[in-house]
């Protein structure tokens, strides 16, 4: 297998789909059991998670890493989720496709770019057509701080690219209207 490319500050998209493109969440217990998996992660391989998603059968990570290279905690936070599902739903064999997927953003841009895609991963598939509701996504936080994610998820540093909070959400907003089939597509 080919090594990913690696240094400190790299920013990779992270996504990871289930296998045969099935559920990897069955609930909301499912996806809390992820995000605290992921908390841990943090907590013993330091790296900034800037934008998560969700979705029923994938995910979406944008991450920067510090020390160390995502594989470091990236292939543990998925086996640990792994044992976690399989054992409660008595399945066996591989809950993900593969190994996950890391494309390094190599610019203010892209970064921008996809931490805006994975917060309208869940208007594109129709789950909502606002995107601060959707529950399992960064977003709501962007706009209205949680203590929940507030160790969590870093805003400062997208948020430092825009004027304020507004100036995010119009950038946000802006791709989610010009959609063709969105009700606000002119």
């Amino acid at each position: 297998m080919r090594k990913r490319p690696w240094f400190p500050k790299a920013w990779y998209h992270i996504t990871a789909r289930g296998n045969r493109k099935t559920d990897i969440f069955y609930d909301e217990k499912d996806r809390y059991k992820y995000l605290t998996l992921l908390q841990e992660a943090k907590l013993s391989h330091p790296f900034h998670l800037h934008s998560f998603c969700l979705m029923s059968n994938h995910v979406h990570l944008l991450i920067e890493t510090i020390e160390l290279p995502p594989g470091t905690f990236m292939k543990d936070l998925h086996s640990q989720y792994a044992m976690y599902f399989n054992k409660k739903y008595g399945y066996v064999g591989h809950l993900f496709e593969g190994p996950y997927k890391a494309k390094l953003e190599n610019d203010v841009n892209a970064v921008l770019q996809v931490s805006r895609y994975i917060h309208l991963n869940p208007c594109r598939a129709l789950l909502t057509l606002q995107p601060e509701e959707y529950k399992w996504s960064s977003y709501a936080h962007y706009l209205s701080p949680s203590p929940y994610y507030s160790e969590f998820v870093t805003t400062s540093t997208i948020l430092s690219y825009f004027k304020d909070v507004k100036q995010y959400e119009f950038f946000v907003q802006l791709a989610n209207k010009v959609r063709p089939g969105h009700p606000n597509h002119g």
